[in-house]
């Protein structure tokens, strides 16, 4: 059997839709029948459980099986949806502290050994919890906005991929991929946010996809479900499915899914916000 594939997602800002874009990529990985585990490093927050719709069943964590509280088996989380997709969940109460290196490279080697695919949701920024998140990985996918502010605090995490993890270290390329969320086509012709191209010059990896703002996401989140399994015929969903089907290794040309307008905005023109 082959080994797992690692993925990071991770960015350098909070707030950019990261646990949102490893829910969603895990779930549409997982509906091409690969076995998925998505795993919550931001240890004293919290939040893959509740996109992810299992906050209720949670009752062992990432955590508890570094410390030894728990076997892996009894912390992974089977989805009721998609049954090939399983969620590790942090911990909300314990210190950061606890994730330790030895324990999370533990975790991983079983981790490799069960599943197809697994996808590593950092936290953000620059601390010891990302730079976990990332250290085991084969891969990544930095998550951005198309905002300046954004941008550069991912030229930073990039700087990290390619020196804290173990490829780095063992002068291997790990390779990246851009994820642009929130990205407005509107707002980006009139020069209110950064166009695509700007922000792949910047940051020079390429493009894995363009999510496109859409209150789907939003409305998916608080339902508890990945955009991917709560409406797929979204335009969110649909850019997810795509950038999963370009992790597999498929061709899918780059385009930036409309959102679906009803009616009445048809008559009248009007473009969903």
């Amino acid at each position: 059997m082959q080994m797992a594939k690692v993925l990071v997602v991770t960015s350098g800002k909070g707030g950019v839709g990261k646990t949102t874009s490893a829910a969603a990529l895990g779930a549409a990985l997982a509906q091409t029948g690969l076995k998925v585990a998505v795993v919550d490093f931001d240890v004293g927050l919290r939040n893959l459980d509740l996109v992810m719709g299992a906050e209720r069943r949670v009752v062992f964590d990432l955590i508890n099986v570094i410390q030894g509280d728990a076997k892996l088996a009894q912390a992974l989380i089977r989805d009721k949806r998609v049954e090939s997709l399983h969620l590790l969940a942090a911990s909300q109460t314990r210190d950061k502290d606890a994730l330790t290196p030895e324990g999370v490279a533990r975790v991983m080697g079983e981790l490799r050994d069960k599943f197809d695919w697994v996808i590593c949701d950092s936290p953000a920024g620059i601390e010891r919890g990302a730079t976990l998140a990332m250290r085991h990985a084969d891969q990544a996918v930095v998550v951005t906005n198309p905002e300046v502010s954004s941008v550069r605090d991912s030229d930073r995490i990039i700087g990290l991929l390619d020196s804290k993890t173990e490829r780095a270290e063992k002068g291997e390329r790990m390779p990246k991929h851009l994820l642009l969320t929130r990205y407005d086509t509107g707002r980006a012709s009139r020069g209110d946010m950064l166009k695509t191209e700007d922000v792949l010059e910047i940051l020079s990896i390429p493009l894995l996809g363009i999510i496109p703002e859409s209150q789907d996401v939003l409305r998916a989140s608080n339902l508890g479900a990945p955009v991917t399994l709560n409406d797929p015929a979204s335009a969110p969903a649909r850019a997810y499915s795509d950038a999963a089907r370009r992790l597999l290794g498929e061709e899918v040309p780059m385009v930036i899914p409309e959102p679906k307008r009803n009616l009445v905005q048809r008559l009248f023109g009007r473009r969903v916000a």
